[in-house]
């Protein structure tokens, strides 16, 4: 199998000891590719970490972009910081940016208009974005239809989804893929596999959102992109297709999303 991880965390502090071995691990089982997402505090060396690495490893890929638990940060300062770092070739996507009403760690006014000025961004620079959303799936849709309608949208994923069927195909209408991530694997995920029946092969991405939500039945230890593997090979069973079908499927998605070679 050749995998895409299509969304990690490995420039974080839980990979400090091992991220190369981790790496490796991730290439020896088959990812072919990783997008690693910059988050974090806005402080500090975070989004420069996350481009480093990416600049370290061909196949690792990166994104920036202030998290909607982070939106009080953003100003007009972080936001010069992270076109800067757009202009670095390893940079492919503005993310991940959005709205979460489940932890409100910033007021839900502020992330809404942070969500809404971080789109304006990725439209200056030409850029997709990647989409965070939990628990307000109907605002984070409604913004996404009166901002991203614009000539030259270059798309988006809907990372980590966790909404319905009928969220998931409006998303697709609207020009974004739908990835999953390992709690599609997890016992009482019924109301996600719903929505990941309503998925076709050509708009899905698989991701592990690492260092959480680990794959069954690996679930409660720390998650890498490895695991990515498991959650490909789940869904594969899901949909009734062979692995390598899945795989070959997500991975020429993301290659082709982003406009990028395929590694040979």
């Amino acid at each position: 199998m050749r995998v895409v991880d299509s969304h990690c965390h490995i420039d974080g502090q839980r990979y400090e000891e091992d991220r190369h071995e981790v790496i490796q691990r991730a290439f020896d089982a088959g990812v072919v590719a990783m997008l690693n997402i910059g988050t974090g505090s806005v402080a500090g060396s975070s989004f420069e970490d996350t481009v480093a690495l990416a600049k370290k490893y061909q196949t690792i890929f990166a994104a920036v972009g202030v998290h909607p638990h982070d939106a009080s940060e953003y100003d007009e300062t972080t936001e010069n910081r992270l076109k800067k770092l757009c202009g670095e070739p390893e940079v492919i996507a503005w993310g991940e940016i959005g709205l979460d009403f489940h932890y409100d760690h910033s007021p839900r006014e502020t992330q809404i208009d942070v969500f809404v000025r971080q789109i304006e961004v990725a439209r200056e620079l030409g850029m997709p974005i990647i989409i965070h959303s939990r628990s307000a799936n109907e605002e984070t849709v409604g913004i996404i239809r009166d901002h991203c309608a614009y000539e030259g949208f270059r798309g988006g994923i809907m990372h980590c989804f966790g909404g319905t069927p009928e969220m998931a195909v409006e998303l697709m209408d609207l020009g974004f893929l739908i990835s999953f991530a390992g709690n599609v694997t997890f016992k009482k995920a019924d109301e996600l596999r719903n929505a990941a029946a309503a998925v076709p092969i050509e708009r899905l991405l698989v991701e592990t959102d690492c260092p959480y939500l680990t794959p069954e039945p690996f679930r409660g230890r720390r998650n890498e992109p490895a695991r990515v593997i498991d959650t490909a090979k789940y869904l594969a069973g899901f949909y009734g297709i062979e692995p390598d079908e899945l795989a070959n499927g997500t991975t020429s998605n993301f290659f082709r999303f982003f406009d990028l070679e395929m590694p040979a």
